[in-house]
């Protein structure tokens, strides 16, 4: 793993996913519910399970019981979060845009656990694959090294297409990460099933340079990566600068998309800087605190 990502990890141990969502949990979270208030009001105790913060452990009851009981506070509470990460062909055929994508969703996942939230991590193919279920801060650094080493995977469809057969009934919070590049009416389709489940959605678009810039000169064939269909073209200046301005006009009709339906946008790029993008961009648009 490159350096400065395991530097930042004390860091990114103290962020936390936004979320509107207050529904009670069965376990205790690292999420203050604004409907109980803002003090720490005590509710009750329960048994430790698996997973729980140790730190947690009332020793008192210990000494008098024998057994592990957890604080419950009133305004605590955990979420139900799922990581949805693209592994469609697109995403994989650039090194460097798999690798931030596969970053990105470890530090999302972690910040999760962190939080004491119920995690769930998904990458999105058409044949299921490296699926993580988790809860508690003692699984975070597992997940985190293991999403890292997540292999690419051979799979057909879109991002889109597959999505709607590992959406989850009682999630709260979804975070999409993914290139959106695929037509827009397949996007509005998705997010019209995800907006019927009342979910949270934290829509993460991210690009490769190269799809963005693109070093390409003369006559090239460009190959779809998910259809396979091939096309000829002679590239100039001005080929590229009207590619750029319909890759520009695309994802401002993603974000759109995302306002219309209430969800969070986010676009970045595989050479972007990774703090700023999380300690500035995510916390402005009010996805991580």
């Amino acid at each position: 793993m490159k350096a400065p990502l395991h530097s930042m990890l004390s860091r990114i141990t103290k962020l936390r996913l936004m979320a509107k969502t207050r529904r009670r949990g069965a376990h205790k979270g690292g999420r203050t519910a604004n409907k109980f208030g803002t003090s720490l009001e005590f509710s009750d105790f329960r048994l430790y399970q698996p997973g729980d913060d140790v730190r947690q452990i009332d020793w008192n009851i210990y000494g008098r019981t024998q057994k592990h009981y957890i604080k419950r506070f009133l305004d605590e509470q955990e979420i139900a979060v799922t990581v949805f990460l693209d592994a469609s062909a697109s995403m994989q055929t650039i090194d460097t845009k798999w690798n931030r994508a596969k970053e990105l969703a470890a530090i999302f996942s972690y910040i999760a656990l962190s939080g004491e939230d119920r995690l769930s991590f998904i990458p999105v193919s058409s044949r299921p694959y490296g699926k993580v279920s988790r809860k508690g801060t003692v699984y975070g650094k597992k997940v985190f090294f293991d999403l890292l080493q997540l292999p690419k995977h051979e799979g057909v469809g879109t991002f889109t297409e597959n999505l709607h057969k590992n959406l989850l009934k009682n999630n709260q919070l979804s975070i999409l990460i993914t290139d959106g590049l695929e037509p827009l009416d397949s996007i509005e389709s998705l997010f019209r099933l995800i907006a019927a489940a009342k979910q949270e959605v934290r829509f993460v678009q991210l690009l490769g340079k190269e799809e963005i810039e693109p070093n390409y000169s003369g006559d090239v064939k460009l190959i779809d990566s998910e259809s396979g269909e091939t096309v000829n073209v002679s590239i100039n200046d001005s080929i590229l600068g009207n590619y750029q301005k319909q890759v520009k006009e695309h994802n401002r009709k993603i974000e759109a998309l995302c306002r219309r339906f209430g969800f969070s946008y986010l676009v970045t790029t595989d050479d972007a800087d990774l703090q700023s993008f999380l300690f500035h961009e995510c916390t402005a648009k009010r996805m991580l605190y």
